[in-house]
């Protein structure tokens, strides 16, 4: 399943969404100017390597924040900013824009610890905004588990595009980055996924959180 769009209006203009999207992609195209030596020197600068928490921690801390707008690929920053698209509005609708900012860079952090921790191999540099984002879906299940998802299910050559309430969208996903986290090395940070996952669930299930109200 992949998803198209939801039917959760926002109450206001997603700036800091509309914002993170477009970093993404500018940093991307500056990555496109690089020469592929100079593209690792730069991805092994800003991006986070587990083994340095324990070498120069100022350095780890700075890199799992730089290290979400740093992308491996078309195809790796297309699917980040799609998800972000659809689900990051309703996110920062509710919590406000200085707010989502700050816990959008948190779940980043909590994914980066997440692989860190409990990944294989602590020399490879991590990248991406998938950890981020996967906290914004984690707290957009707690928030909105009765939206509805337009999705787009391949069966053969048929292809459906049913409503699916996030209630089933969203564990259907995580189920998938549980079962993919134990495929072997596939070069994806599915542990980041899950970790990031948890940690926005967990900030929307507080006491003080503003998704709380809805529930």
């Amino acid at each position: 399943m992949f998803p198209l769009y939801d039917d959760n209006r926002s109450g206001r203009v997603p700036w800091v969404t509309r914002t993170l999207i477009v970093l993404n992609i500018l940093i991307f195209g500056y990555e496109f100017t690089l020469s592929e030596g100079e593209l690792n020197r730069f991805i092994v600068q800003f991006g986070f390597i587990p083994a340095s928490l324990g070498e120069n921690l100022a350095q780890a801390g700075f890199s799992t924040l730089t290290s979400q707008f740093l992308h491996g690929g078309v195809m790796h920053l297309l699917g980040n900013v799609w998800f972000l698209w659809i689900f990051g509005d309703n996110i920062e609708d509710r919590y406000g824009h200085l707010p989502f900012l700050g816990l959008y860079l948190l779940w980043g952090v909590a994914a980066a610890l997440s692989q860190a921790f409990f990944g294989e191999d602590p020399t490879v540099p991590m990248i991406g905004a998938s950890g981020a984002i996967s906290g914004v879906l984690g707290a957009y299940l707690v928030t909105y588990p009765r939206a509805r998802i337009r999705t787009f299910v391949p069966i053969f050559i048929i292809f459906l595009l049913p409503w699916v309430r996030a209630l089933i969208f969203l564990p259907y996903w995580l189920i998938i980055q549980i079962f993919s986290s134990q495929s072997g090395d596939s070069g994806v940070a599915f542990l980041a996924h899950i970790g990031g996952f948890v940690a926005g669930a967990v900030v929307a299930l507080l006491p003080w959180s503003p998704a709380k109200r809805l529930l």
